[in-house]
């Protein structure tokens, strides 16, 4: 009975551990200055300007792979409604055009990367 109980503790405390480790090693923190959002066991961070919206993807803390990727954003701002195309530049997926970057527009990504799901992910703009 001692050696049950003894196992199911280490059994438990293992599952802990890796729990904290897995959280850690996701702490969501944007690395452009930009907002992020967990989506589809990913990170997207948007970074917002009149001129240029940038959509940078993270798989697991590494940038994700951009050939092939395609992608649509939706912006929404008070009535007005905004869409612009989003295409692979680099390191990120990027629009051009003037859009409205006010705090509280609220922004619907559509992105379809190569062998993957659509993944749907909705940001607020701070």
């Amino acid at each position: 009975m001692k050696s049950l109980t003894l196992f199911a503790a280490l059994a438990l405390a293992s599952s802990i551990a890796t729990a904290q480790a897995h959280k850690d090693s996701h702490d969501h923190q944007p690395l452009h200055g930009g907002v992020v959002v967990e989506a589809s066991d990913m990170d997207f961070e948007l970074v917002a300007k009149a001129d240029t919206l940038l959509l940078y993807v993270r798989d697991h803390g590494k940038a994700a792979r951009l050939e092939g990727a395609t992608g649509k954003l939706t912006l929404l701002a008070g009535s007005a409604k905004t869409e612009a195309v989003l295409a692979p530049a680099g390191d990120r997926l990027e629009a051009k055009g003037s859009f409205p970057t006010a705090a509280g527009t609220k922004v619907v990504a559509t992105v379809q990367l190569a062998g993957k799901k659509p993944a749907n992910v909705r940001f607020a703009l701070k």
